[in-house]
């Protein structure tokens, strides 16, 4: 991309406000997010590097949602398929989004047309009656398998099987189809229950060199080229030498934690999510994986009860979610003593303040890398490095 150069035109700029892409290059908007990463947690952190950037800033995104809903169009009620707008219950339809894998939009697409020609009653939040809520299709980059999942709000699917017939008749290359139940009055998209339809329920994508097992409600990075720069950073960051032992705090399926596996001497990921637990033992035999052992517990409460049984670990991993970590983890993570706090954040707000409690706590950041993981959007994702105070390098 030539510097300075535009966006491309998105014809539903300042309408789904889910990206602001056109409205400036895309070299601005990396300076722009290293700026607020650096008024976010400045004061705590030694160095912060440049935004590691992507090389085409475009459908990056392996997981696309579409919310169900109706209109009138000339008389006739139309389903439609999109998102809310910002701060609002308002579909707006999305056909062509430009930072969404192009081949999972033409499959909501395929899948909206066929609710309309099935004539299946499409969801109403507000009278919480009708069938299809959502559709959300994960696709793994490396090995192309595609996953497409109908959420519904009860069990029963009319003409399940022709749907299905249907929809691989258009689109071969779905490798499992899956039906999500979620009949609670809710803005969360997937209900507890799963009914495979198609395929083997889950799709399977490669990281640095190791196989992951995917369901619906995992939890895996929207964006793989992206991915194994942050995974990388995190690797380096730690500084492994094959003999430590790791902790992977909030480690969903086993993705940051199995990637260091080969330079650790064990790894524990502590996850609460059963699903993901299952997912990531699955991940760890199939990859061969001898030094990797998987808690289903709160992180916090593990930590704790390591400490008071007098075991430590050398490296601290942490990818909380949006809304941060809690005093009550930092603390449970320092009573460990390690020589290292790897903090990989979503959210460089809460990041700062969190930063704040592990200086409390006496452990101080060092250096900070930021990876751009979603171009055109006001996220990002951070590698925060934090060591006790006394062995901190000097800023360079």
């Amino acid at each position: 991309m030539e510097k300075k150069e535009l966006a491309k035109r998105c014809p539903y700029v300042k309408k789904c406000g889910a990206c602001q892409i056109g409205e400036k290059s895309y070299e601005e908007e990396l300076a722009d997010k290293k700026k607020w990463v650096a008024e976010c947690i400045g004061r705590h952190c030694g160095k912060i590097h440049d935004v590691a950037g992507m090389y085409y800033p475009y459908h990056y995104r392996n997981k696309v949602h579409a919310v169900f809903g109706r209109r009138s169009d000339k008389g006739r009620e139309e389903v439609i398929a999109g998102t809310y707008a910002a701060g609002t219950h308002t579909i707006i339809p999305v056909k062509d989004c430009l930072i969404e894998d192009a081949q999972a939009a033409a499959i909501i697409q395929t899948v909206t047309g066929l609710i309309q020609s099935f004539g299946l009653w499409v969801y109403n939040d507000d009278t919480g009656r009708g069938l299809m809520r959502h559709v959300l299709v994960r696709k793994g980059t490396s090995t192309r398998q595609i996953m497409v999942v109908l959420v519904t709000a009860s069990p029963e699917f009319p003409h399940k099987n022709h749907f299905v017939e249907r929809l691989m008749e258009r689109h071969p290359e779905i490798t499992t189809i899956v039906q999500n139940i979620n009949g609670k009055e809710t803005t969360m998209v997937l209900g507890e229950r799963n009914k495979t339809l198609y395929g083997k329920g889950y799709i399977e994508d490669v990281l640095l060199g190791l196989h992951f097992r995917i369901s619906p409600g995992s939890f895996y990075q929207v964006n793989s080229e992206q991915t194994q720069v942050l995974y990388k950073k995190v690797i380096q960051a730690a500084g492994l030498t094959g003999t430590e032992t790791v902790i992977d705090a909030y480690c969903g399926i086993g993705t940051i934690g199995m990637c260091m596996h080969a330079k650790a001497g064990r790894v524990v990921g502590i996850e609460l999510n059963g699903q993901a637990v299952k997912d990531a033992k699955a991940n760890a035999v199939r990859n061969h994986l001898e030094h990797m052992y998987f808690a289903a517990a709160d992180a916090t409460e593990y930590m704790t009860r390591m400490s008071q049984k007098g075991e430590r670990a050398d490296v601290v991993v942490m990818d909380p979610p949006r809304s941060g970590s809690t005093e009550a983890f930092v603390r449970a993570a320092v009573s460990l003593r390690p020589r290292c706090v790897i903090y990989v954040s979503c959210n460089p707000e809460t990041l700062g303040r969190d930063l704040g409690w592990f200086a409390k706590e006496g452990y101080a950041a060092d250096e900070a890398w930021p990876v751009d993981m979603f171009g055109f959007t006001q996220n990002l994702e951070v590698v925060v490095k934090m060591q006790p105070a006394g062995r901190r390098k000097a800023p360079r």
